[in-house]
């Protein structure tokens, strides 16, 4: 009693509102497209670009923008298209591609926060980028919004073109030879998990958000075999586990993006076991 009582303070402010709000529709967008990754082999897509969208992040804080989204969603965006299209050439393979991209995001916004630093406390700085460890609990209103509207472009998107979506994720050559435009559904998809790596870095952090998407995914596959269903398990994985994390992270004191992938891990482990049950 005295621990809902204690939830319920806390629900009394805005800022902790802010942050239920996005961290839902963070956590039901990724594991929308989370389902997909997994099944096309795509799951290091969503590290790559969360460390480009660092290294973006990095830059934006060094011009001082105001609103550092201007710069990270259309460079992670590119860097989403720019992945795909080597992915498919001969001379440079997918996973090198996305290797070679990230280190390179990586390094480039780690070098410029340090040479262009405006802060003290760099570590801190690049600790709560990469983890997420306080910048959810501190979102203003606006961002608020702006995750709100991305989201629901994201859950319409994918809920229009489920079906291009799922004939292209089980069989792409099948797909093509009926006459649907892979590439182009290809392309949605890349863009669709750019935007959500955009949003989901304020949840969890850069490093962690690749987690947010696969887990609830894996997890819900382990125990469904149906994609609708898969889909539909994995949302509410990622939602349950999101609101846990949360919770607890406000209750224990601890960091918000590592306290929701610590209970996405849980979630797995315990599908693992119910997997194997039946």
């Amino acid at each position: 009693m005295e621990l809902i009582n204690t939830l319920l303070y806390y629900l009394n402010f805005s800022f902790v509102r802010y942050a239920i709000i996005v961290g839902v529709l963070i956590a039901l967008c990724s594991s929308l497209l989370g389902v997909t990754l997994v099944l096309k082999r795509y799951s290091f897509i969503g590290d790559g670009l969360s460390h480009v969208a660092f290294g973006a992040m990095a830059v934006a804080s060094v011009m001082k923008l105001s609103n550092n989204n201007i710069l990270i969603l259309p460079v992670t965006i590119i860097a989403a298209i720019l992945l795909l299209r080597t992915g498919q050439n001969a001379k440079i393979k997918g996973d090198a591609a996305i290797a070679m991209l990230s280190v390179s995001s990586l390094a480039i916004g780690y070098l410029l926060m340090n040479v262009f630093s405006t802060s003290a406390n760099i570590s801190g700085d690049v600790c709560t980028t990469l983890f997420g460890s306080t910048s959810i609990l501190t979102l203003k209103q606006s961002e608020v919004i702006m995750c709100i509207v991305l989201s629901i472009v994201v859950i319409l998107t994918f809920v229009i073109f489920y079906n291009k979506i799922f004939a292209v994720t089980f069989d792409e050559n099948f797909a093509k030879a009926t006459g649907t435009k892979t590439d182009l559904y290809n392309l949605l998809i890349a863009v669709l998990i750019a935007v959500v790596i955009v949003i989901g870095m304020n949840l969890v952090g850069s490093l962690l958000i690749s987690a947010l998407i696969i887990f609830p995914a894996l997890s819900a596959m382990r125990v469904i075999n149906q994609f609708k269903g898969v889909v539909i398990a994995s949302a509410i994985i990622s939602v349950i586990c999101a609101l846990v994390g949360i919770f607890a992270s406000i209750l224990l004191s601890t960091p918000v993006g590592a306290t929701i992938v610590a209970a996405d891990l849980v979630v797995y482990l315990f599908a693992i076991l119910v997997g194997r049950i039946k």
